[in-house]
């Protein structure tokens, strides 16, 4: 798939990390004077609920949150 628009190839890059998703993981090791002090281990996942809900992510979430909009009752026009 080659973009006709250069922004159409941003859409299509948030289209394709929405649908299929995307895990990004890294380590940091912040150093003062060749001294390790801090490090951190970032794991991120980025995807539409659907896709993430397929895996097995954020499903206790994705639950609670149907089920209490299931229970709230229907806004009226006026509170809209």
């Amino acid at each position: 798939m080659k973009p006709e628009r250069p922004e159409d190839g941003v859409v299509d890059l948030i289209d394709v990390i929405l649908r299929d998703g995307a895990i990004v993981r890294a380590d940091v090791i912040i150093t003062v004077a060749d001294v390790p002090l801090v490090g951190l281990k970032l794991s991120a996942a980025l995807a539409g609920m659907d896709t993430m809900t397929e895996y097995g992510l954020f499903e206790a979430w994705d639950a609670r949150q149907r089920q209490r909009h299931r229970k709230q009752p229907e806004a009226s026009d006026s509170e809209r």
